[in-house]
């Protein structure tokens, strides 16, 4: 049994919205399993796919799709037969689909951006983010080449997971890691947030759910609320909107290592019990 399977729950939670993005289907490091897990256990109103869901830049140079893969598009599928809008955001890596932008199929609308509104009344835009990375919009070239260069860190990740799963322990990102540490990448981040900040308050919005860096975050950038769904290929990490308004970031790490805590914590009881 994969550690996927051992924090899938059987009682399906109740939520106003979920937003994804940067799964990157296509990928071998694109984590289906877990993402595909994380899904069965929502009862959503409105599934946002904030883009970058199939990595077309990789099946071009080609095609790796796993039953796994499929596995996520069947639960997205499933998930719109049975009620749920899923709204699907196109990104940079997914371009292709923006030639059929306004495309609607049942429950499921193809947009390059949307307005949401909170249960509480905030206006957030829903957008990728590609828009304002200078990077990928005026160097094409060289998002190749990071992109590139980015894809040997996933592999390193690949193979230091598989060993820590093979120890006992849970996920852990190196590549996240990394840009916590190399100066040019959190400056980027930086300047990527600032400036979709700046372009939310000029349109009158309360804050901007994106994507696009892998990195994600909850917090308030002057007067606009920033909030990043993250990525299924590093961090794992989504956002939850609950009845009240309020919104958090699902971690998978940090759900892997809750039960390891209490495992723990246990030991300790009955260690001092004795």
């Amino acid at each position: 049994m994969s550690s996927a399977h051992l924090f899938q729950q059987t009682d399906k939670q109740s939520v106003r919205t979920l937003w994804i993005s940067d799964v990157h289907l296509g990928t071998r490091d694109c984590k289906a399993e877990y993402l595909a897990s994380f899904l069965k256990r929502y009862h959503a109103d409105t599934l946002y796919l904030v883009g970058d869901i199939i990595d077309g830049w990789r099946l071009r140079s080609g095609v790796y799709w796993p039953q796994a893969h499929t596995n996520v598009i069947r639960r997205l599928l499933t998930m719109s037969k049975r009620g749920t809008t899923v709204i699907y955001v196109t990104g940079n890596h997914d371009e292709f689909l923006r030639r059929y932008s306004a495309l609607m199929l049942g429950n499921i609308h193809l947009v390059d951006e949307a307005e949401h509104v909170t249960a509480d009344g905030r206006r957030l835009l829903v957008i990728h983010g590609d828009q304002f990375d200078v990077v990928t919009r005026c160097h094409r070239w060289l998002a190749f080449l990071g992109d590139s260069a980015y894809g040997f860190t996933l592999i390193l990740n690949r193979w230091l997971n598989h060993w820590r799963e093979r120890w006992g322990y849970g996920y852990w990102s190196l590549s996240a890691f990394l840009k916590y540490k190399v100066k040019t990448a959190v400056n980027f981040i930086s300047d990527f947030e600032q400036a979709i900040s700046r372009e939310c308050l000029r349109r009158g919005f309360n804050g901007v759910v994106c994507g696009h860096i892998h990195h994600a975050e909850i917090r308030r950038i002057g007067e606009v609320e920033y909030l990043n769904c993250g990525d299924w290929v590093e961090s794992c990490t989504a956002l939850i909107e609950h009845w009240d308004g309020t919104i958090e970031l699902y971690r998978l790490a940090e759900e892997q290592a809750f039960p390891i805590r209490q495992g723990a914590e246990l030991a300790n009881v009955v260690e001092t019990a004795a």
